[in-house]
């Protein structure tokens, strides 16, 4: 049987919880959290750019590296 469950202040929280016998052992796996994606990492920093050209996203590389606009 495998039984899923999260820690809340160290305690071990059966999801749904499951009622089992007094002196059962148990054996728990951590299961690690995933590695934060890119968007996780910065995505607090998506629309907060100020002062941007309003076709910015349009020619971005002609604002970027200099190459003619589109």
């Amino acid at each position: 049987m495998t039984l899923e469950g999260r820690v809340e202040n160290g305690a071990i929280i059966l999801e749904p919880p499951t009622p089992l016998p007094e002196g059962t052992r148990v054996r728990v796996e951590v299961i690690a959290p995933l590695e934060p994606t890119l968007f996780d990492r910065i995505g607090h920093l998506a629309g907060k750019a100020k002062h941007l050209p309003s076709d910015a996203a349009e020619q971005h590389d002609h604002y970027l590296y200099g190459t003619a606009k589109k």
